[in-house]
């Protein structure tokens, strides 16, 4: 099957996003399928500022056009709700083609958290958005009947991965000289990350955050006790996961977070909110699974995760593989003229 996915989140990016369709992209490849990704970086755009290697691509409909017309691909994927994603919906429904698209980030929320901009708004705003696509992918089903109550149609399951070769139990040094236990939090560190919610506990040990994001300067200067690493790639980031005693997720607006996946496969325990994302990803997370807390005190549950099983952790991961997440994908795909 040749399959076109268009995105505004793309390398150079560092999110859930970007991961999650690099993956799914090369696991589809793998299978014999050939795809094509189009991203802000086929396309001249501006830089966001404030926001490291965001670019939005702006007046690409000719261009994508032409692109999509000559990969003449057999199902088209909208991934995302930004500039692009307008474009080739606008290219789709001109052209007759059926297209999938993708529910990865709780505009709302962080439209509000930046902007201050009503909900209200932008849930009408994505209604629309959703509503031409054949189907609408979501990650767990708590963000399937929330979507529902909000008037959203066709939604589909679609589940995330883990590289549990990449990401496994290793060497615990990654932060020697840092009084344990401890707590890490991985991510964009954005307002709407919760980031600043993780780094005002009293907790005992050590805090690392890593990440970068627009609110990095002003929480190092707020909390200079907590070591702020930046982004970190593949191996780095791993060891970073394996060092740390817990993974805190302080996100309310995450759809499902990868990050936790990527820290139970390193053997971490997760402390988070009980959100639908890590109530998809930890289950039940306290005994008999033991792998982590949930907790609306955040605290709380950053310090019953410490007694976790880090080998339950592993194994709980290792569940989540990609192959059966590109393979959820690839069939909830729609045919171009349905």
């Amino acid at each position: 099957m040749r399959i076109l996915i268009v995105s505004d989140a793309w390398a150079p990016q560092v999110n859930g996003v970007v991961r999650t369709l690099g993956m799914v992209s090369a696991a589809l490849r793998r299978g014999g399928d050939t795809v094509e990704v189009l991203g802000p970086d086929r396309f001249r755009g501006l830089a966001v500022p404030g926001e490291p290697g965001l670019r939005l691509a702006l007046g690409a409909g000719p261009q994508l056009g032409a692109l999509a017309g000559v990969f003449a691909p057999d199902a088209v994927h909208i991934a995302t709700e930004g500039p692009l994603g307008w474009s080739m919906r606008r290219l789709c429904r001109a052209r007759g083609w059926s297209f999938t698209t993708a529910f990865h980030t709780r505009f709302p929320d962080y439209l509000r958290a930046r902007l201050g901009v009503p909900a209200a708004i932008s849930w009408h705003v994505l209604r629309r958005f959703h509503a031409a696509a054949a189907g609408t992918f979501v990650a767990t089903e708590a963000l399937r009947q929330e979507l529902a109550g909000q008037g959203f149609t066709r939604l589909r399951p679609w589940s995330r991965g883990v590289d549990t070769a990449l990401f496994q139990p290793g060497p615990r040094d990654a932060f020697a000289g840092l009084p344990r236990p401890i707590f890490l939090c991985a991510g964009r560190v954005a307002p709407e990350k919760g980031v600043e919610d993780f780094l005002a506990l009293p907790l005992p040990g050590s805090k690392v955050v890593v990440g970068d994001g627009p609110l990095r300067a002003t929480l190092e200067r707020r909390y200079p006790e907590v070591r702020f690493t930046g982004f970190l790639h593949r191996e780095a980031l791993a060891a970073a996961y394996a060092a740390a005693d817990v993974m805190v997720f302080p996100s309310r607006t995450d759809t499902f977070g990868l990050v936790l996946l990527e820290a139970m496969a390193c053997g971490t325990p997760i402390a988070a909110y009980p959100q639908p994302g890590p109530r998809t990803v930890l289950g039940n997370a306290e005994p008999p699974l033991n792998i982590g807390a949930m907790d609306t005190d955040l605290r709380a549950a950053c310090l019953r995760a410490l007694s976790a099983d880090r080998a339950a952790c592993r194994a709980r991961a290792e569940s989540f593989s990609w192959e059966a997440c590109a393979a959820q994908f690839r069939a909830q795909l729609v045919p171009l003229r349905a």
